[in-house]
């Protein structure tokens, strides 16, 4: 099980999640494989690490494009939802999506 980090409740927690937490939590990284950013460019998933002053899960990426950086993002933010109240007009639900193999 994924470890949120930033619960929208105070009651969030092991036994109980917040149906945004819920989501997340429930969403599986998977390695090796591209995810598309809800704006529009590509990435390709390395790895999972731990931050070691926080203990809090990272993903490992890099950019498909331009200079091909490498990046490290918060799992829990790597899985969440799109803040659609900042961004109204994106139709993908997710930060991140996986990229079918078809």
């Amino acid at each position: 099980m994924h470890r949120i980090v930033n619960h929208e409740r105070e009651d969030c927690g092991p036994l109980f999640l917040c149906a945004s937490c819920y989501d997340t939590c429930m969403r599986e990284l998977v390695k090796n494989r591209v995810y598309r950013h809800f704006k529009g460019k590509y990435y390709y998933v390395i790895d999972e690490a731990v931050d070691t002053e926080t203990r809090e899960t990272v993903v490992i990426y890099r950019a498909l494009y331009g200079d091909y950086g490498l990046f490290v993002r918060p799992e829990s933010m790597f899985l969440s939802e799109v803040d659609h109240v900042k961004y109204p007009d994106v139709k993908q639900k997710y930060r991140f999506e996986l990229v079918d193999d078809d």
